[in-house]
């Protein structure tokens, strides 16, 4: 069974994309939401550095890569149908994970008038 057994079998999307959140190992702060193919968790799964496929380029690419805040992963963990997983990471460098600089890509907090503001802290 799926559910209960011991075999990874990774359900990738039509898209031939799984789901990938990414925490801090250190103090469970959701870092990102990316995707991954077949051959960036293949990739994550043999070097131990966080690998995705970018939807926009259509190109794999290692996280880091080109700042140098490369993500070690120090645990994956699988939703219970397998088509999603949880990579718990390490981040080096001086410490960003989003594009803009931020630790975090969910900067953002969205009001109740739907706008969005600034999260502090």
């Amino acid at each position: 069974m799926l559910e209960e057994g011991e075999a990874f079998t990774p359900r990738f999307g039509a898209d031939g994309l799984l789901t990938a959140v990414v925490t801090d190992a250190h103090d469970g702060a959701v870092l990102m939401l990316a995707h991954m193919n077949a051959a960036s968790l293949r990739l994550t799964l043999e070097t131990g550095i966080a690998h995705y496929w970018s939807r926009s380029r259509q190109a794999l690419w290692m996280k880091g890569e080109t700042s140098g805040n490369v993500q070690t992963v120090v645990e994956i963990l699988t939703d219970c149908d397998q088509d999603a997983v949880l990579l718990r990471v390490q981040v080096a460098g001086d410490g960003p994970t989003c594009h803009t600089g931020r630790r975090s890509c969910f900067y953002r907090s969205i009001t109740s008038d739907g706008t969005l503001a600034i999260r502090r802290g």
